[in-house]
């Protein structure tokens, strides 16, 4: 793969061509000139990253690749080379979903758990990235109650007081929404459903002068939000 193609290349396109061996080798590319102690912590992330979720499948792709574009599209299309930040995107799903592995324990309650794994994200980087690794973490939910209302409701909250969590949902967001024509017609109508409703409140974050984006990235992201909604409205309105 020449480095300037793979450069030019949109990420769900590498995805489509060159599956992770093409994602990885872009995120390699984009963190090439990162001073040597932040280039290692982003490997050791990476490393952590890709045992954690080595069984872990997105319908039509290993879960991987969805971490490595979210923290590509930081670098990339958000300009952020802050190192915890770009380390807590790559984990941002592994409290969540693999707590007793990471936290190296057997059994417990969801918080306890939550809170092992966390202090290990602590223990092996550093505090400020387990801390917006849990701003980005789902809490237990309520089986009484309805599970994307809650969802909508935490991340609203979560976001509110972490501008830096903002930086790294938004990119989540991103490959979940705009990247809903990239699954099967089961999964893209769940998503819509999921997270049409919280693209006000994200455009309502992003906007916010505490939000650490430089004026043009705040425009791209809100482009980026309005394809996800048109996306959604033609997935549950078409």
């Amino acid at each position: 793969m020449a480095a300037r193609m793979l450069l030019s290349m949109p990420l769900h396109a590498i995805t489509e061509v060159y599956g992770e061996e093409g994602l990885r080798e872009r995120f390699l590319l984009e963190v090439g000139t990162f001073p040597p102690d932040e280039r290692a912590q982003l490997y050791a992330a990476l490393d952590l990253a890709t045992r954690l979720h080595a069984d872990d499948r997105r319908v039509r792709e290993p879960y991987l690749n969805h971490l490595l574009r979210v923290a590509i599209r930081i670098i990339k299309y958000y300009g952020v080379r802050d190192v915890d930040v770009l380390t807590a995107a790559l984990l941002h799903d592994a409290v969540e979903d693999h707590p007793a592995e990471l936290g190296m324990l057997a059994t417990g309650t969801h918080q306890e758990l939550t809170d092992a794994a966390i202090a290990e994200l602590a223990r092996r980087f550093n505090p400020r990235v387990s801390e917006l690794v849990r701003s980005v973490t789902n809490p237990e939910y309520d089986p009484d109650r309805d599970r994307h209302e809650q969802y909508r409701e935490h991340v609203a909250a979560s976001l509110d007081r972490d501008p830096w969590a903002r930086v790294i949902k938004v990119s989540d967001f991103t490959d979940n929404g705009v990247g809903v024509i990239h699954t099967t017609a089961d999964k893209a109508f769940s998503s819509a459903t999921k997270y049409r409703p919280l693209v006000p409140k994200l455009r309502e974050l992003v906007g916010r002068p505490d939000t650490p984006l430089s004026l043009a990235a705040k425009d791209h992201i809100l482009d980026q939000l309005d394809l996800a909604e048109e996306r959604f409205a033609a997935i549950l309105d078409g």
